[in-house]
């Protein structure tokens, strides 16, 4: 069995003397405590990768009781901004994706985000098409479908399982190209024209697959997305159904008044 490896706190960042508790605050004790640690996070002083020390030893340093500190770790957990790994301990993590929901894909918004999109690629093949694929492409008769399955990552970490159906004919991309370019990218090349597209977000839990494709934990929370799209004649050109690390990845929505 190896060792357990070591809770490693950055050195420019000592708990018990960047956070200032005030028992006297209205301010609940592991609010403060969330508080400083989202700050030293947001400014980085503990930066993408940093382990914070074990809860006994955070507790001891500050003077708070275990239960208050295990509370502020876990607020911040559930915002995305630490996670719990197994081995490992209490870990900073990479700020979320924040996308916005428009025409366009996972890899290109990365890229105009500023991050290194990348892909590996695990399906690329044409096989028959079902009636059930049929109906999502809605394309009664259809032959044979272009099938995709790729893993999504930007700045090496993965973010994203895409799957993707495309009526045959469409495109006939070979790995590299869904390697180096976004999805979407590849169909206006080839000369669609992309014009609307009818898109469902849901949540569910992380299957062992997910997890192990995704560096997640079984169980853990995962965003999902369907999507169908349209060209300019109302043909469908792609159907995908993708699921996102809700830990690092966040839909942004601009809503506007509607009639009075």
């Amino acid at each position: 069995m190896s060792a357990r490896r070591p809770d490693i706190v950055f050195p420019s960042w000592d708990p018990a003397r960047e956070i200032e508790i005030d028992p006297g605050s209205p301010e609940p004790l592991y609010f403060q405590v969330s508080r400083q640690l989202h700050a030293a996070i947001e400014d980085g002083r503990l930066p993408a990768g940093a382990r914070l020390g074990n809860e006994v030893d955070l507790a001891a340093s500050l003077r708070l009781s275990r239960p208050t500190v295990r509370q502020a770790i876990q607020s911040l957990v559930n915002q995305g901004l630490l996670v719990r790994r197994r081995g490992v301990g209490t870990q900073v993590v990479r700020t979320r994706v924040a996308r916005p929901l428009r025409l366009s894909s996972l890899f290109d918004d990365l890229a105009g985000l500023g991050g290194t999109p990348g892909s590996v690629v695990l399906i690329n093949r044409l096989e028959p098409a079902g009636a059930d694929t049929a109906e999502l492409l809605e394309a009664p008769g259809l032959g044979h479908v272009r099938r995709l399955k790729r893993i999504r990552s930007v700045d090496g970490e993965p973010l994203a399982v895409m799957n993707n159906y495309l009526p045959d004919g469409i495109i006939d991309p070979d790995d590299d190209e869904l390697r180096d370019k976004g999805l979407y990218q590849l169909l206006r090349s080839a000369g669609v024209r992309l014009h609307a597209a009818e898109q469902n977000i849901g949540a569910r839990q992380a299957t062992e697959e997910d997890a192990e494709l995704l560096d997640e934990q079984p169980g853990a929370a995962l965003l999902t997305m369907r999507r169908t799209t349209y060209d300019d004649t109302g043909r469908v050109v792609e159907h995908g159904w993708h699921v996102y690390r809700a830990s690092r990845y966040t839909f942004n929505l601009s809503l506007t008044n509607g009639p009075q």
